[in-house]
């Protein structure tokens, strides 16, 4: 049970005189006047004070907004077509490798500490997500 479910319900379990009703009902006037009077003085710096937040949340929601939309937005597009661009040289550097070799990637060289596998994958001996046309075929090794 939450925190606030808790407390809710120990609330309406507790009697209505230990919630702070019951003293109101046999009070003086002065003294129900003189609470009257600083109730309202605390309920208008409430207010206030709500007011003060709640303009202040707007004011913050608008300056995220337009970071949002004048910085975040732009950002990404920016990004994207830098890693677009960084792409399409790689492919054709890739397609400049295969031009040179009959149509095939070069072999990388055959470090000892490349491709190690101690124990087979329960797959196969390739990577689960096995790309042939970049990714060395470890079922020959």
């Amino acid at each position: 049970m939450s925190f606030v479910a808790r407390n809710a319900f120990r609330a309406v379990l507790r009697p209505r005189a230990a919630r702070g009703f019951a003293a109101d009902i046999h009070a003086p006037q002065e003294v129900i006047q003189a609470v009257v009077t600083e109730a309202e003085l605390a309920n208008s710096a409430y207010l206030k004070e709500l007011e003060a937040v709640h303009h202040h949340g707007a004011e913050t929601g608008d300056l995220w907004r337009k970071i949002s939309y004048y910085v975040c937005i732009p950002a990404i597009i920016v990004c994207g077509a830098y890693v677009y661009n960084l792409e399409v040289k790689h492919n054709e550097h890739l397609d400049h490798l295969r031009a040179e070799n009959d149509g095939k990637l070069p072999e990388p060289p055959a470090y000892e500490y490349l491709n190690r596998r101690v124990k087979p994958f329960p797959w196969g001996a390739n990577s689960l997500f096995f790309n042939p046309a970049v990714q060395k075929d470890m079922s020959d090794a």
